[in-house]
């Protein structure tokens, strides 16, 4: 594939009140996913195995920390040669520039035009899924449509309400595109995961005509504004995809890769997924320790009991201590005859010896970054 034939935007803006104290200064695209994974990598591999050269990514003010952290110099993703580069764009700099009256979509403009591509892919963020962007280009290709937009069957359950949702036709054509909070709830709906690819040109020319007439911002809305029935193709995605906007879909995404379909549908298909390398020991495991059905990251110590969970790196969990279908972030400490089940626990998060951190499958207890427990917590509550 020729270094020009695609670029890619990464739309980072969603901010949902339900996944906080989870997103309080990060982005969601940062949130931590099967120990050693963020929501991000799998974005970045997508635009990596699609061998694309050049990502623009578009974050919220002083959410930014995080994603440095992570990505680095890129890397990971090939992202740090010399033709291979990303930038970073504030979406609050664009909402100045219009309130201002200036050309507040000049910055993406300016990058498409130096990109020199024939198409553009921009992907959101709350989506996780494995997608072969390469695939998709062909598909877009062979239809000849402005703009092709990809599509999963999800159950109705799964969807929130400023999610857009498709009908479409026994031939798979389009017929409507509407908000779901506008819709009635049926078992199955097709959920527009906010995967659109459009001929570069096309996207710059609509961009600058946006412009005059104040457009949103937000180029995720301002692509779902461009969807017609006539001039949009559709692409379906059969692979595993979880719908990410509130802590039980968190918390359900993450327990998903407890069970080995869904683990290997997404991890191990022929789209290889890359993360921020960690060069450190394995996890120790004691003669104490007893873990059922449980994924771990590198560098933890484990002497107690853990069933059906996911702990991050750098991790203690003390002898007599239970952990039961529960996150843990990295750099954790559950003390001796401590007692977590059904929860989320942030990064440097210390459970005292003897406390109880209880949830539910579907209300899971959630403790803010740098807490420390001395007392119980029992019921789904934010702590």
């Amino acid at each position: 594939m020729k270094t020009n034939k695609m670029c890619a935007i990464l739309g980072n803006l969603h901010r949902y009140q339900d996944l906080m104290p989870l997103t309080d200064k990060r982005p969601l695209s940062t949130l931590l996913f099967d120990c050693k994974y963020r929501l991000i990598d799998f974005n970045l591999s997508s635009i990596e195995n699609a061998n694309i050269k050049q990502v623009y990514m578009i974050f919220n003010e002083g959410e930014t920390q995080s994603v440095f952290d992570h990505i680095g110099g890129g890397k990971e993703w090939n992202l740090d040669g010399v033709q291979n580069r990303f930038f970073i764009h504030l979406f609050q700099d664009s909402l100045k520039q219009q309130a201002q009256g200036e050309e507040y979509y000049y910055s993406v403009i300016d990058y498409l035009e130096k990109s020199k591509s024939e198409h553009t892919v921009f992907m959101g963020s709350k989506i996780l899924c494995n997608i072969d962007l390469k695939a998709l280009l062909k598909i877009h290709q062979v239809q000849q449509n402005e703009m092709t937009v990809v599509y999963k069957r999800i159950d109705s359950s799964k969807v929130c309400e400023n999610d857009l949702l498709f009908n479409v036709n026994a031939e798979g054509h389009l017929e409507e595109a509407i908000e779901a909070k506008k819709c009635s709830v049926n078992t199955l709906v097709n959920l527009c995961t906010d995967i659109f690819i459009i001929r570069t040109d096309r996207l710059i020319e609509a961009l600058k005509e946006g412009q005059k007439v104040g457009a949103t911002p937000n180029l995720g809305e301002f692509l779902r504004e461009l969807i017609s029935v006539k001039d949009t193709g559709l692409y379906e995605y059969t692979g595993y995809l979880s719908n990410i906007y509130d802590i039980p879909s968190y918390y359900q995404t993450n327990m998903d890769m407890l069970d080995v379909h869904k683990f290997t549908s997404l991890l191990y298909s022929n789209q290889k997924i890359y993360t921020k390398l960690k060069n450190e020991v394995p996890t120790y495991y004691s003669e104490t320790s007893d873990v059922t059905n449980s994924h771990f990251a590198s560098g933890c110590i484990v002497e107690g009991t853990v069933e059906n969970s996911l702990v991050a790196r750098r991790t203690t969990i003390h002898p007599e201590a239970k952990v039961k279908g529960t996150i843990i972030f990295g750099n954790n400490e559950i003390k001796a005859g401590a007692d977590v089940s059904y929860a989320i626990l942030d990064k440097n998060v210390v459970i005292a010896e003897g406390v109880k951190v209880q949830g539910t499958k579907e209300t899971p207890v959630v403790i803010k970054k740098n807490a420390h427990v001395t007392e119980d917590i029992i019921g789904g509550v934010t702590a």
